[in-house]
């Protein structure tokens, strides 16, 4: 285990504003990790994603280590804010961050395992979805620091 202690991290793309785009929807995307090296995940992740023809980052924010929260026999946490533009409706895009989490090594073993990256769909425009699989916005955003700090650190 991490020593539990928060702190704020400046990284290679974190943080930084990116440039503009015409796609049409702009996404917040929380990212997580606390398996591995976290910090050149976020690197990579970041690359891949600027390659991606369907997403254009538009700013990124600090890392933020931090403590687990729900199952808390496992290591803090890194977490991050990425907002994004995007052709993406949001049903591609989670389906898109689901398989981008699993091409990074995620294996959802059970309810807040550790994880190589956890990628979340925090707002997208001004939509509302609630179903089983998708929800917008992210229905604990406002409650949790991992989101919150970051976001509060983006420029």
């Amino acid at each position: 285990m991490d020593n539990n202690e928060r702190k704020i991290i400046k990284s290679t793309f974190f943080p930084a504003k990116i440039k503009k785009s015409i796609k049409k929807n702009i996404a917040l995307i929380g990212i997580g990790c606390n398996v591995g090296n976290c910090i050149r995940r976020f690197k990579k992740l970041y690359l891949f994603l600027s390659d991606h023809p369907k997403i254009d980052i538009i700013q990124t924010s600090i890392i933020y280590k931090n403590p687990p929260f729900g199952y808390l026999d496992q290591p803090d946490f890194y977490n991050s804010v990425l907002i994004v533009k995007t052709d993406f409706s949001p049903y591609e895009l989670l389906n898109f961050l689901m398989y981008v989490e699993k091409k990074f090594g995620r294996i959802r073993s059970f309810k807040n395992a550790p994880r190589t990256l956890d990628l979340d769909i925090i707002l997208y425009n001004n939509v509302k979805v609630n179903t089983e699989k998708l929800k917008i916005p992210h229905p604990f955003f406002k409650k949790r620091d991992s989101v919150l700090v970051p976001l509060a650190l983006k420029d």
